[in-house]
């Protein structure tokens, strides 16, 4: 068994990994540190946990309480893992960074768009950018994964296999849309019943953080904008792009497809996405068309925010770090209805 600690556990990205990791043959979850509910047990502040977790509390856990772990799955609010991660190193075999803090490469764009120098700069490189279907050779014999956001997975799975390819412009506008538990666990004005029922609204407008991790996982320029609608969970993606001249509508169309062959957790048909087919599921559904009157390719992706777009893919990446299966431990199937 793979001895495991979850630091931020208290959160939905967390406790998105405790359901997950109780699910997991290879999983044994020791700690769940979360200061803000530091002995509360877990099946009282997720009743859905309880017949997994009867007796595991909350804990205000620290590098050093994670001593001797074989695996720990940061889910804290963006900025805390910069300063636990160097702390983590050389204490733990493996950390997963499911927040923002190492999935830069370039330090000086935590500064454009995070407004904050980075701490640990020398880190970045070291660590692997967590889409295993896109990234998977940076994964081979790392210790410190930053997966990749809910955001980014969803429109680098749809644009990224057509700029490596070279059949598009290496510009796109990408619209999605995202259920509310995208924005955590924490009550907002803008998250409430009222404000949010029966409502969409974009946000971000031309500032959203995750545009540069969307850009350095594409290889394209972006104009991305993100919208919230009244659901719990789900990432639409829809994806503008400009084939380059020459780009035969045989090899756009077939792009996707012979990308993914193979990938069990890529589904890839005509059918249109959508979010409630993958919801539970660490699944991506996506499909593609070529719009002749315009010239345009329309690509389209879903996912589960918090399991393909976090905690999910968290696992994913795990299993590759300790020569598991990827699917070990992961769901594939949506909840319908």
């Amino acid at each position: 068994m793979i001895s495991v600690g979850i630091l931020g556990a208290s959160g939905y990205a967390g406790s998105e990994l405790l359901r997950l990791a109780a699910g997991h043959p290879e999983l044994d979850v020791r700690l769940a540190g979360a200061e803000s509910q530091a002995g509360t047990p877990v099946a009282e502040l997720y009743p859905n946990l309880a017949s997994a977790y009867p007796d595991l509390v909350f804990t205000e856990a620290t590098a050093a309480d994670c001593d001797g772990l074989d695996l720990v799955f940061l889910g804290l609010p963006h900025g805390l893992s910069q300063a636990i991660v160097p702390r983590l190193r050389g204490r733990v075999k493996w950390i997963v960074d499911a927040a923002a803090d190492f999935r830069l490469k370039d330090p000086s764009l935590y500064v454009e768009w995070y407004g904050q120098e980075h701490p640990a700069p020398e880190l970045l490189a070291e660590a692997a950018y967590g889409i295993p279907e896109l990234f998977r050779d940076e994964l081979a014999g790392a210790d410190l994964v930053a997966v990749a956001g809910c955001y980014p997975t969803g429109a680098a799975l749809a644009l990224a296999p057509f700029v490596r390819n070279g059949l598009v412009e290496p510009s796109a506008i990408v619209d999605a849309a995202s259920g509310l538990s995208g924005a955590g666990r924490p009550p907002k004005p803008h998250t409430t019943f009222a404000a949010a029922s029966e409502n969409m609204t974009a946000y971000g407008l031309l500032d959203h953080r995750h545009t540069p991790e969307i850009e350095q996982a594409t290889g394209a320029q972006v104009l991305f904008t993100p919208h919230l609608v009244p659901m719990t969970r789900g990432i639409l993606s829809t994806v503008y792009a400009a084939p380059v001249p020459g780009a035969s509508r045989a090899d756009l169309l077939s792009c996707l497809a012979d990308t993914y062959a193979g990938e069990p957790f890529i589904v890839v048909d005509d059918r249109i996405p959508q979010t409630k087919a993958v919801a539970g599921s660490n699944c991506a559904h996506l499909t593609v068309r070529h719009d002749g009157r315009t010239g345009r390719l329309l690509v389209i992706s879903a996912i589960d925010n918090l399991v393909k777009g976090t905690s999910g893919q968290a696992i994913q990446c795990a299993n590759v770090l300790a020569g598991l299966p990827e699917t070990t431990g992961l769901p594939t199937t949506g909840l319908l209805p």
